[in-house]
């Protein structure tokens, strides 16, 4: 599927920042959800509001913290989005 070529920048400028040992995992797995969030919403490409629903989905919570920091730091604006949710952990 397509993406919008700034989310993917940030995407890509996020992942190489998480861990080595969860780089590869990371990047599969919201890649994938985040592609089939643009399904559910019918749309053409990848948006950032995809990107960040797969994160907040996908991510175990030990590693929420890091989460929000890598976010904030890649430019993501998760809270144009509503997130964090009700029940979510705060960093």
């Amino acid at each position: 599927m397509e993406w919008n070529a700034l989310v993917q920048e940030k995407f890509k400028a996020m992942i190489a920042k998480i861990p080595v040992f969860h780089r590869g995992i990371t990047e599969n797995a919201v890649t994938l959800r985040a592609e089939e969030n643009a399904k559910l919403r019918s749309a053409l490409r990848v948006e950032e509001e995809d990107v960040v629903a797969a994160f907040f989905t996908d991510v175990p919570s030990p590693f929420y913290s890091m989460m929000i920091r890598l976010l904030d730091q890649s430019g993501f604006d998760y809270k144009k989005y509503g997130f964090p949710k009700n029940g979510a952990k705060k960093s």
